[in-house]
Order: C-alpha cells, then sequence, then structure tokens
C-alpha cells in the first residue's frame, strides 16, 4: 500500500485486525527509523474516533524502538483525569507519558494571518489578525515524527473537524482559538457545517502551510459510520497534504450526512454522561440538529452527566453571566463588555448555542445543575428522570420513532457523530 494510505470499506467496514495492518504500514513507511515521537490524539470527547486505539497500538508497536510521548488535543478542555486515560487509552501506557496542554500559557506565537485576510475570509465581518501559535513541544528539534490522530466528522466551528485543527485549535493557542471560532460564528454556521473548505479551514490551513510545513507532522484520520445499528470504521486515511483531508472529507460527508425529507418538530438527544459533562460540549445537541429543526419546533436535550457550562472555569463564568441570547445580541455584548470581547471563543459558543428564537431548548441534567442554573441562560429545564420517564430512551431507535401517544419524534444517541439537515437546508 503506497503512502498516502487511503484505505474505505464501507461493505464489510474495517476490523480492529484489518485496523493494525493499516497501522503497521504507516509505521513501515513512516516510524521505522524515528527514535523520538510525540503522538497527538483526542481526548476524552472523541472516545468513539478509534484513535485511543490506534494510539495505544502505535505505543505497543513503536515502545521499544523510539521514546514516545502523548500530547492530547485539548483546545479549551481540562487534562484528562486517570480514568479517561485508561478508558481511552488501556492501562499499558505509563500516566507520565501523557503531557497536559494549557492553551493560555503553553504556547509559542509563530507568526500572524493577516487583518485583510480574516476581513476577506469573513466577508468584511471581523477585521483583526490572527495569531498562529502552537504549544512549544512540537518545535522542539527532537522529534523525528509527531503523529496527528483523530476522527473527520462534521464541526460546527470549521466545517469538517481535524486535519490542521487538530493542531493550531487542539493544541493552539489562545489568540488562535479566541479568533478562530469567532470567525465561524459571524460567518455563519449553516454555511460552515459539513462542507471541506470554509473560511476557519482555509486560514487554519493557510497558517499551519506558512509556519508548521517544516515539521515531521503526520495525519492519520478515521471515518466512522453506522453499519447494522452500530458505529463502524469505514476510512483510514494516513498522508500530511491537503489530498488526505479532502479524501476523508469526502467519506465523512456520504456516511455523516443526514439529510431529512422533512423538518424535525421533535428531537430529543442523549449526551452520554462520560463524554458531555459541560453545555460547552453537549451544545452539539444544538448545533448539529438545527438544520433540520422545524420552526417552533421543540429539542430535548437528555444530560444525565450534566454539572456545569463552560469546560474552562472563566468561560463557564461567561456563560453564566451573558447566557444564550440571540447572535445579534450577543454581538451587542461583545461590543459592551471587555470580558466578553477578549474572550471572543466563548462569544462564539454563545452564537453556536443559540436557537435564535427559531425553536425551544429543554435542557434534563440529572442533580448536577439546578433548574435555576439552566433557566438563568435562557433554556428551558426538565429533570432527566422526569423526562426519561415521558421518553423512555431504551425504547427509541436513532431517527423517527411513532410513539404509542400518537406523537411523532426524532431521536439522536450521539450527536458527535453526525450532521442533521433537510434538503432546503443544506447543499455540499
Amino acid at each position: 500500500m503506497s503512502y498516502p494510505i487511503h484505505h474505505v470499506d464501507t461493505t464489510k467496514t474495517i476490523s480492529d485486525k484489518d485496523l493494525k495492518l493499516i497501522i503497521d504500514n504507516f509505521i513501515e513507511q513512516k516510524a521505522s527509523n524515528a527514535k523520538n515521537i510525540l503522538i497527538l490524539p483526542p481526548d476524552i470527547t472523541r472516545f468513539h474516533s478509534k484513535a485511543g486505539f490506534i494510539s495505544q497500538y502505535l505505543y505497543e508497536q513503536l515502545r521499544e524502538r523510539a521514546e514516545i510521548y502523548f500530547l492530547p488535543a485539548l483546545g479549551t478542555h481540562e487534562p484528562m483525569s486517570d480514568a479517561e486515560i485508561e478508558g481511552m487509552f488501556g492501562t499499558d501506557i505509563p500516566k507520565e507519558l501523557f503531557l497536559p496542554h494549557f492553551w493560555r500559557t503553553d504556547v509559542e506565537v509563530l507568526g500572524k494571518i493577516s487583518e485583510q485576510r480574516i476581513s476577506e475570509l469573513s466577508e468584511g465581518k471581523l477585521n483583526c489578525t490572527m495569531e498562529v501559535a502552537v504549544n512549544k513541544l512540537l518545535l522542539d528539534k527532537k522529534w523525528d515524527l509527531i503523529i496527528s490522530v483523530g476522527q473527520i466528522v462534521p464541526h460546527e466551528v470549521i466545517g469538517m473537524a481535524n486535519y490542521t485543527k487538530n493542531i493550531l485549535i487542539g493544541v493552539g493557542g489562545e489568540d488562535t482559538i479566541h479568533k478562530s471560532h469567532f470567525l465561524g460564528a459571524v460567518y455563519g454556521m449553516e454555511r460552515i457545517m459539513g462542507r471541506t473548505y470554509t473560511p476557519v479551514r482555509k486560514a487554519l490551513n493557510e497558517g499551519f502551510d506558512k509556519y508548521l510545513r517544516h515539521l515531521p507532522i503526520e495525519f492519520i484520520l478515521t471515518v466512522l459510520g453506522k453499519k447494522d445499528g452500530a458505529l463502524a470504521l469505514q476510512g483510514v486515511f494516513c498522508g500530511n497534504q491537503d489530498e488526505t483531508y479532502e479524501a476523508a472529507c469526502e467519506l465523512s460527508q456520504d456516511l455523516n450526512l443526514n439529510i431529512l425529507n422533512e423538518p424535525i418538530k421533535k428531537a430529543i438527544v442523549y449526551l452520554e454522561p462520560h463524554e458531555f459533562k459541560t453545555t460547552w460540549l453537549g451544545n452539539k445537541a444544538i448545533y448539529r440538529t438545527r438544520m433540520a429543526m422545524a420552526d417552533e419546533g421543540e429539542l430535548i436535550v437528555l444530560a444525565p452527566g450534566l454539572h456545569r457550562f463552560g469546560e474552562d472555569l472563566e468561560i463557564d463564568n461567561l456563560i453564566r453571566n451573558f447566557g444564550y441570547y440571540s447572535t445579534e445580541e450577543t454581538l451587542k455584548k461583545v461590543n459592551m463588555h471587555k470580558e466578553l470581547s477578549n474572550n471572543l471563543s466563548a462569544a462564539a459558543h454563545l452564537i453556536h448555542g443559540t436557537t435564535d428564537n427559531r425553536f425551544s431548548v429543554t435542557y434534563c441534567p440529572d442533580d448536577g445543575m439546578s433548574k435555576e442554573e439552566i433557566e438563568s441562560v435562557n433554556y428551558q429545564y426538565c429533570h432527566y428522570k422526569d423526562m426519561i420517564k415521558r421518553y423512555p430512551i431504551e425504547q427509541l431507535n436513532n431517527g423517527w420513532n411513532d410513539l404509542a401517544s400518537g406523537e411523532r419524534v426524532f431521536y439522536v444517541s450521539n450527536p458527535a457523530l453526525g450532521l442533521w439537515a433537510t434538503k432546503t437546508t443544506f447543499d455540499k
């Protein structure tokens, strides 16, 4: 198998045995002589990506010949706990090999994307420079190989997740994260989600090409789809050029875009408690379904693990102070309040989390958050236990469900794994 490696199997899907053979080929072509290797996997929020399995296998195969460290691409998320590391990467990798990334302090600025270019990309809506910065560890000349592992899937900020995003956001810095998120928000999520090239993608790719192409970075990208009602690995793409990213996106668009014939009047979205503990992550329930929701519809978010709004405590405080109001209201607040204009990724998140009064959102936590907290940020509230009495999730299938009561609901068991839209709201 020549390099780059683009392996697709949507018929039988890719077994763990097949995946090991693909990674063996990658190792033979790219890691056979490497003595110092840095692996950049996602954190627990991409548990289903197969990145944990791939990272674990890379370590198993290479530990006798190379010094290996792991720098999870956290972005603004909290460092992984020991339990999360074991759950995703197994127990064989020593915990001290996992290094935390702190987005506010651990980075080095390499350059900037010009104000003129950001203005062009945003159609004149954003006039500022954007720093290109990464964790200082990546710049250590000792690395013979840096392996970025992760999943291509529709994404609310950039269009399609991963590739250069895993570097410049996952292990990137404050200014890059703030400006890229805000660029996507002002440009419009409906124009971004599920698209291969967007203003945010172009900005990150251009920054990566100009300032990071000299580093020995290779990407291992996975694409998962549904097979016989379960998640299945259907594509693995190894390379370091745009062609690898583009091929992975094409498959993901085929597998992860769910185009509906009619809008959804009532959607029920379940957030797995080990994966979704904040609205910062849990609002994927809103992002990924908003193009399928009917006007005046209702989105019910079942969130048993919810205990906070932001992954980052400073951003959590901003969400509590400013809430999820309309795009217009949030943009006004950015101009009026310095604490928000200095944290544009938080402002972008507030825009992503609004429905602009088009449909309602009912958040249903267990005991981790109160009615007062949920309603204070402009969402409706119901306790998780009360809502699952009305809609027992074990009786729901992914997609349309016609209930005995005569009600028709649309169920999503994990919003991170797809994008839902109608034929009138999405055009690839």
